[in-house]
């Protein structure tokens, strides 16, 4: 069986689907914080039959946990302290978020006002659909998983 030690400051993602483990890594920009970062793929679980898991080392609120929330709000946030959990967060959907995602529809302001922030608003929490504000494009949630 394979160990991996406790961290002592930081947080621990838990609940991921397996092999997503990456895709996650790379939307949180994981790859370009100076921090240790353990990626376990493919843990059994009782409750999931295969999960992944992120184990980082660094303060959670250097986080954009909206990202988070956006691709899977079923992932557990085990926020670490002195190497004990001292809080399990849940993830909610945002109401709105802000350049997390490009809106892909041409005709949009932000295709022609290059500046202007990307923002969407939760249209249907239930059918987790985020709309463009400006122009109304539906976002496909599973297109910001790589």
């Amino acid at each position: 069986m394979l160990n991996i030690g406790k961290i002592e400051e930081g947080f621990v993602l838990d609940h991921i689907p397996a092999g997503k483990s990456l895709s996650i890594y790379h939307h949180l920009q994981l790859d370009k914080l100076d921090c240790t970062v353990a990626i376990i793929k493919n843990a059994k679980s009782s409750k999931m039959g295969k999960k992944d898991l992120l184990k980082v080392e660094c303060d959670i609120e250097k986080m954009n946990m909206d990202v988070l929330a956006v691709i899977d709000h079923n992932i557990t946030v085990n926020v670490i302290k002195n190497g004990e959990i001292v809080e399990k967060k849940g993830l909610v959907l945002p109401k709105e978020i802000k350049n997390v995602m490009k809106c892909k529809n041409p005709r949009c302001i932000t295709s022609i006002e290059q500046e202007l922030p990307h923002i969407f608003t939760l249209a249907d929490e239930k059918k987790e659909v985020y709309r463009c504000k400006y122009c109304e494009e539906k976002f496909d949630k599973h297109s910001l998983i790589i």
